[in-house]
């Protein structure tokens, strides 16, 4: 804001609630945080059209999934289910085509899938892990899309979570945990 030449006076909580609660009562004039939080924070507001999701990034938070420490085994389990969302999207792979994408002759996607070779063996799972993935939940863009985007109530436009391929910063590990490409 001082870059801006904005004066602000700021008010900060040690938990979120409360910082809504003030906001919802206009003891607040404004709220920060990750876009995906203040839209979802947004919908449970009395007029929720009345408030405004500025399209400024005021700063840039890595948003994932997180496991408990000392369980090595359930964090690859996490971290590699994360990748494989992405990467399906990367490859063109979605709910309604898993199952004719294991025809592929692409090594790549036949790999990815489980048809050939063992990626799901290191992590404990079976070597088809992505496509049952897939078919309960569909690729990064298929999820994001129901839950934020516009197939959801939020209509939250992509932007940095989107692929890298266009514009955005995700991209999905392609080495496996022995150091080996995997896909």
């Amino acid at each position: 804001m001082r870059e801006a030449r904005i004066n602000i006076e700021t008010v900060t909580f040690q938990k979120g609630d409360p910082a809504y609660k003030a906001y919802a009562e206009g003891r607040c004039q404004g709220m920060t945080s990750d876009k995906s939080q203040l839209i979802a924070r947004r919908s449970t507001l009395p007029n929720p059209s009345e408030h405004i999701l500025m399209d400024v990034t005021m700063s840039k938070e890595p948003l994932g999934p997180v496991t408990r420490n000392n369980d090595s085994a359930w964090f690859d389990v996490v971290k590699w289910t994360t990748y494989s969302l992405i990467a399906a999207e990367e490859l063109g792979i979605a709910r309604v085509n898993v199952e004719q994408m294991k025809q592929s002759d692409n090594p790549t996607i036949r790999r990815f899938l489980g048809v050939e070779g063992s990626l799901g063996e290191g992590l404990g799972l079976t070597n088809d892990f992505t496509v049952r993935i897939i078919k309960h939940v569909g690729n990064y863009e298929e999820i994001y899309e129901r839950n934020l985007g516009e197939k959801s109530q939020f209509k939250l436009p992509r932007g940095q979570n989107d692929l890298w391929t266009r514009g955005g910063l995700l991209y999905s590990q392609n080495r496996c945990l022995d150091g080996n490409l995997c896909y």
